[in-house]
């Protein structure tokens, strides 16, 4: 289901699958605002609006199109005050709020703004309306500042979301609000099999493109071969850009020397990869040195795609440093903690599984590069659904996999920065019906957890249905269960009652991300 616009819909909307990109560039925008509220995500409507424009167009239409997304509710509710009677046209509210967007946010010339956007209604066939379009639209450009405050001074989401968002997070409400409404920072990963962090960092100077190091400390206690606590502590480098670029523009983007990850989706890979080492550290303690020597570990990525995490696990899993699962140093000598590593990523859509092979194709990780690099890892990319697919096939033992990592179907209100149609098109409805499947994708695939094994729950969602509550009621069906408890000496997150939050508050943090690391005791 989708969210609709705050007034009534014009049942006479085309479908948006009929989009049609072209006339002036604010037509285009609005035509693709409208096929937004229509149902298409930003992300299968944002390359045909600009790939129809000239390159000295893209700019200009690419910010008028994300800011108006981004005051979407705020612009509406400004309108419903301007307008003396209600504007039931779908068509005529978005030409308004794009106009309105120039005016208070884009900084553009009022006859620029107020002239274009009023010939814009001329062209999509609603010349009824610029006498209306025209007297709202100076109003506001008499005093902008004015009206800039109106619209600042509370939200811009639909008013079921800023509820849930007040219940759930009412001591960072304010600072959350305010940080919906702004774009989020654009973060790269540095593979580490080609650079490290402040080698790539210095090839950007040279690009004359300025980042800055961010580096975010993980601290979580593990159980070991004795049954006692172990501190474990480890640290994720990543690199922030002062400004975002165009990734064609990133040195050596191409050859796969890093990628585009918001820094809290980097902390996903480093967890789990950690929790592993730990449980084949137990398992050899536990078990005679003959047999730990053949020890083959099957690893799951559910829910995989587009691959990003997938990737950073496969980097760290064929590093040649300490992280490395085939060489770690234990008394200052190599030591092997695995033979071969089988590692099953799923995805349920054939085009997504696609992005994936595209992903690892550029990145030198796909089942060829890493058996010329003398990688002993088997990678098995399969299109299968989570809540019913079977790691042992119609083998009898459920028990395949030494560790989950789960990055599970969530509403992605914590990306709304990079992807402010969501606001839009997700409903309350929708909370409830994403719990219900992130349930069922959690009870197939615990019981196929090897005891001893991890599983870490990922979302980017900042509802706590989705999270903290999602976990809490999981660990009610099951006896063999232990949430791993992350320490204070965490550089990020709000600790919860099971697992750490992260809020896209401010300009320089990461996305809104819910971690949990789950063990399995014995059965």
């Amino acid at each position: 289901m989708r969210q609709t616009s705050t007034a009534p819909r014009n049942n006479k909307l085309k479908p948006s699958s009929n989009l049609i990109m072209n006339g002036s560039v604010r037509v285009r925008v609005i035509r693709t605002l409208v096929a937004i509220q229509n149902g298409q995500s930003l992300a299968s409507v944002l390359d045909p609006l600009l790939n129809s424009l000239h390159d000295g167009d893209k700019s200009f239409a690419h910010a008028l199109l994300l800011t108006t997304l981004r005051q979407w509710y705020a612009l509406a509710r400004l309108l419903d005050t301007l307008a003396d009677n209600p504007i039931d046209e779908v068509e005529v509210r978005t030409t308004i709020q794009v106009g309105l967007a120039q005016l208070l946010y884009l900084e553009v010339a009022d006859h620029a703004a107020i002239h274009e956007t009023v010939e814009a209604a001329k062209e999509i066939d609603f010349a009824h309306a610029t006498g209306l379009i025209n007297a709202i639209l100076r109003k506001v450009a008499k005093n902008p500042s004015k009206f800039r405050k109106k619209c600042d001074k509370k939200h811009s989401l639909p008013n079921w979301l800023a509820y849930q968002l007040k219940q759930d997070w009412k001591d960072e409400y304010d600072e959350l609000m305010q940080g919906l409404r702004h774009a989020a920072p654009m973060f790269l990963r540095v593979n580490s099999a080609v650079s490290s962090v402040e080698d790539y960092q210095k090839i950007l100077d040279g690009a004359e493109i300025e980042a800055d190091v961010v580096e975010l400390t993980t601290g979580f206690k593990l159980a070991n071969s004795s049954d006692t606590a172990l501190n474990t502590t480890l640290s994720t480098k990543g690199l922030r850009l002062q400004q975002s670029t165009a990734v064609s523009a990133l040195p050596h983007f191409a050859e796969g020397a890093l990628s585009v990850q918001d820094m809290h989706a980097q902390l996903a890979a480093p967890i789990i990869h950690k929790a592993l080492m730990n449980k084949v550290s137990a398992d050899k303690s536990n078990a005679d040195s003959d047999s730990s020597n053949n020890n083959e570990l099957h690893i799951l990525d559910a829910c995989a795609a587009p691959g990003g995490k997938l990737a950073h696990w496969l980097e760290l899993i064929s590093s040649n440093n300490d992280s490395s699962l085939f060489h770690v140093k234990q008394n200052d000598e190599s030591v092997s903690m695995a033979s071969r590593v089988k590692l099953t990523a799923i995805d349920n859509e054939a085009l997504r599984i696609e992005r994936i092979h595209t992903n690892l194709q550029r990145l030198n990780l796909n089942q060829q590069d890493l058996e010329q690099a003398e990688k002993n890892i088997a990678l098995n990319i399969v299109c299968a659904d989570a809540t019913t697919w079977q790691g042992a096939g119609k083998k009898k033992s459920k028990l395949v996999f030494d560790a989950i990592l789960l990055d599970s179907p969530c509403t992605a209100t914590g990306v709304i920065r990079r992807h402010p149609d969501i606001s839009i098109l997700r409903t309350e409805e929708d909370v409830e019906q994403t719990a219900l499947l992130q349930a069922d994708i959690l009870h197939n695939l615990w019981p196929q957890l090897k005891a001893g094994g991890y599983l870490l729950y990922v979302t980017c969602s900042i509802l706590k249905q989705e999270n903290v509550e999602q976990m809490q009621d999981f660990m009610t069906h099951y006896s063999n269960v232990e949430a791993i408890k992350f320490s204070d000496n965490c550089s990020w997150g709000i600790e919860q009652a099971i697992g750490r939050q992260c809020l896209p508050i401010d300009s320089e943090s990461g996305d809104g991300f819910y971690y949990a690391l789950l063990q399995k005791t014995a059965e």
